[in-house]
């Protein structure tokens, strides 16, 4: 076949894969069940709580495919389709971290009702331009530090380092972003990466230089289990918001049944943030289940971007799913996921912790993860990530991410 008729047959995918997709969500409705559904850790009963269920579903910023957008890097793409289906996924997860940050996880989006300030900045960080902070520009140019093209399909993992690189150029939301690597999360280096030490006002010592180091908006200031030395030392603790990612391989061509009832548990914590995942080149964004099936918001739907300069208010219809969610069992899954969690203080992290080690733990021999207080000694020094010192803008920064970043040893999830 000539390269002219596969790009022909590309575009008449493309041109119904909106309506062959559509069509298939309003022929199945949601099961009538008596299990119970779990969104991001929420619990509803379909026969008495429909309306709430889908209600909190549609609340979720919902990431498809775009085009007609401004070429990436000045002369690439002007559309994703076909390719940027996990990084359309890695923005759900951010952004559910972000309403959980400013608007709270019971936070509700209905259509043409008044939403806070907070929700239309939220949406701005992921328009489809070069100078939003996590738009499909940002996101497809930092994968180039990730040793992936402009136009290539990303991983779990990929998409997790990149989420991590951009997080460091946010300075509204200035969240600490932790990639667990070898299957194993450090409670030590997340305390390091999350904890800030600031002396107080009333310290003898001259602190401007620090307040003006360390001006962060929206982070929730968190007392330390060691604040009374602290204290008495001057110093007072700020946690910065965290989201911890935890890119796993849970099986060989699908997921071990041996990790099913783990993964569930994840979805049932009040800090989870839904999974990264789908079958082999296909991404969809997990947020809960049902018995043994996953319920995810499908990025497979191309839709025109969103002009911004055309109007102060974004029409922010288009991010929102109104469809029935689609489901897929379990056992499906492509092993290759990532797991995402948001603490918004150190007492949660905590809680956090208690709750795999009650749950995720409990079976030894089966472990998703590991859970350890400190660093391993055979690892290289933990060392919070921290903003490049370039004179460029974020969008221009991204085109050399590559150079910027290549001290930073990338990993891939290799046991099965």
């Amino acid at each position: 076949m000539g390269e002219s008729m596969k790009r022909a047959c590309k575009k008449v995918m493309a041109r119904y894969e909106n309506h062959i997709t559509a069509l298939s969500d309003y022929l199945e409705d949601l099961p009538d069940t008596d299990e119970p559904f779990w969104i991001l850790g929420r619990r509803y009963h379909i026969k008495s709580e429909r309306p709430a269920l889908l209600l909190d579903i549609s609340s979720r910023l919902w990431f498809t495919y775009r085009k007609k957008f401004s070429p990436i890097g000045g002369t690439g793409p002007s559309s994703d389709a076909g390719w940027g289906c996990m990084l359309r996924c890695g923005q759900m997860i951010l952004a559910q971290t972000l309403v959980c940050c400013h608007l709270g996880r019971e936070w509700r989006w209905e259509k043409d009702k008044r939403q806070p300030e907070p929700y239309s900045r939220i949406l701005k960080c992921f328009l489809d331009r070069k100078d939003s902070c996590y738009s499909i520009h940002q996101m497809a140019q930092m994968g180039v530090g990730e040793g992936k093209s402009v136009g290539e399909w990303f991983g779990p993992n990929t998409v997790a380092q990149v989420l991590k690189k951009l997080a460091l150029f946010d300075e509204w939301n200035t969240l600490a972003v932790y990639v667990s690597m070898d299957n194993t999360i450090v409670i030590e280096d997340i305390k390091k990466l999350c904890k800030i030490h600031h002396k107080n006002k009333n310290s003898t010592t001259d602190t401007s230089a620090q307040a003006g180091a360390f001006s962060y908006n929206h982070i929730h200031l968190h007392k330390s289990r060691t604040g009374r030395s602290h204290a008495a030392s001057g110093y007072h603790s700020i946690w910065k918001p965290l989201l911890l990612l935890v890119p796993l391989r849970l099986g060989i061509n699908h997921i071990n049944p041996v990790y099913i009832e783990s993964l569930k548990e994840c979805f049932k914590m009040p800090q989870s943030l839904g999974v990264l995942g789908g079958k082999p080149n296909n991404a969809y964004y997990f947020i809960g289940f049902v018995g043994d099936e996953l319920i995810y918001l499908d990025p497979h739907s191309t839709q025109s971007a969103i002009d911004p300069e055309s109007s102060k208010v974004v029409d922010d219809v288009s991010y929102h799913c109104q469809r029935i969610p689609q489901r897929m069992k379990i056992v499906n899954l492509d092993p290759s996921v990532a797991l995402g969690f948001f603490c918004k203080d150190e007492k949660e992290f905590d809680c956090w912790c208690s709750f795999v080690h009650k749950d995720i733990l409990k079976k030894p021999s089966f472990r998703m993860f590991e859970l350890v207080q400190k660093h391993p000694e055979h690892w290289p020094p933990f060392v919070p990530p921290t903003k490049p010192e370039v004179s460029t803008t974020g969008a221009e920064f991204v085109e050399s991410a590559d150079k910027l970043f290549e001290s930073e040893e990338e990993f891939e999830i290799l046991n099965a």
